[in-house]
């Protein structure tokens, strides 16, 4: 039985950062969303980790700038 693959991050607000190519919804780049059909199981784990990174990132950054 194969590995379920991990479901797409995507939450349908896509609104690229033009310095990053980086996804504001998903936090994905422009190369992980296109290339993510193609991605198997362990790839598509550490784009997803990448993703959390890049939110906690971006989260702190915009509360930092809130003060």
């Amino acid at each position: 039985m194969a590995a379920e693959l991990p479901a797409s991050p995507c939450v349908r607000e896509c609104c690229l950062d033009g310095r990053t190519d980086t996804c504001v919804g998903c936090f994905r780049t422009l190369d992980e969303i296109t290339g993510w059909h193609a991605a198997d199981a362990a790839e598509r784990e550490q784009i997803l980790a990448r993703c959390a990174e890049r939110r906690v990132a971006y989260q702190t950054i915009h509360q930092a700038l809130r003060r």
